[in-house]
């Protein structure tokens, strides 16, 4: 019978913090880019257009910047998730599903490396929710 781990090694536990770490520079600089758009005020030059393309243009400007302001905070919270996730791995507890106790593959935490619920309790809850 072999025994089931129980938690990822030191060094699995390392290139998953590598991993991370990546994303979450990745991230930052997405997150960068959106809040530059976000604050842009550029005046796109339709001063000289019509009164009706220009209400047009700021209404689009308007849902842009709504747009970017909604992608702002997904991605500050997909950073946060990150970082919570590095800290999990200095407590050892990475990759721990915090339903079952079981750990969650490798693959999916590849995929999605800030992820606390394994497949298994992932799709349980969606069929109650």
């Amino acid at each position: 019978m072999t025994e089931e781990k129980t938690r990822y090694s030191d060094d699995e536990l390392q290139a998953f913090k590598t991993l991370i770490q990546g994303k979450i520079e990745k991230a930052e600089k997405d997150l960068e880019l959106l809040r530059e758009s976000f604050s842009n005020d550029k005046n796109n030059g339709t001063d000289d257009t019509s009164p009706t393309f220009k209400a047009f243009e700021e209404g689009s400007d308007t849902m842009n910047k709504e747009a970017n302001a909604q992608l702002a905070i997904r991605q500050e919270k997909f950073i946060r998730d990150l970082r919570n996730a590095l800290i999990r791995i200095e407590n050892k507890t990475y990759g721990i599903c915090r339903v079952t106790g079981k750990l969650i593959r490798k693959e999916r935490l590849q995929m999605v490396p800030h992820a606390t619920l394994s497949i298994e309790a992932k799709e349980n809850k969606n069929r109650r929710d």
